[in-house]
């Protein structure tokens, strides 16, 4: 169970804080739900509190975790050689863990692979969302600013990209 002001990830929409908890009837249910504000596009979103469990609602990562997601972005990315069509369903199936480690590996890979043969239009999306879920989590958990997170982040991917060629 979370409380108000509890910072949390949802997989596959980022963090935010629960803002307020509310009791709505729908088909004659009565249902609570927690209200999570998201910090990038002010979203609203409201998800049943007896289905926290299935969906992966997690708290943040600590400042201290922060620093191991930039390790994983500046580890040599994995190249996978398949169609992009396999791609996507693998980095797919790694987003919807809401594990952090498993959405940098997605920003790391998707990167490189944009940089060294594109990326279909698929791949393009998967990476800015992906993107933003770190970035809602990180900014959540060390009270920088989206920016200049996305900014630390592109400079850590194109040091490594460097490196790699």
């Amino acid at each position: 169970m979370f409380n108000l002001g509890d910072k949390v990830v949802y997989p596959m929409h980022g963090a935010g804080v629960i803002e307020t908890m509310e009791s709505k009837e729908i088909l004659g249910e009565v249902k609570n739900y927690y209200v999570l504000k998201m910090p990038i596009g002010e979203m609203k979103l409201m998800i049943p509190v007896d289905n926290v469990n299935n969906i992966g609602l997690r708290n943040i990562i600590d400042k201290k975790t922060v620093e191991k997601v930039y390790s994983v972005l500046k580890q040599k990315a994995e190249i996978n050689d398949s169609n992009w069509n396999k791609r996507y369903r693998d980095n797919m199936t790694k987003m919807k863990t809401g594990d952090i480690f498993e959405v940098a590996q997605v920003v790391r890979d998707l990167t490189f692979r944009d940089r060294e043969k594109g990326l279909s239009t698929g791949e393009k999306k998967m990476l800015v969302s992906a993107k933003q879920m770190l970035i809602s989590e990180i900014s959540l958990s060390t009270d920088m600013d989206s920016k200049g997170i996305q900014e630390y982040m592109d400079e850590i991917i194109n040091e490594d990209a460097l490196e790699q060629e």
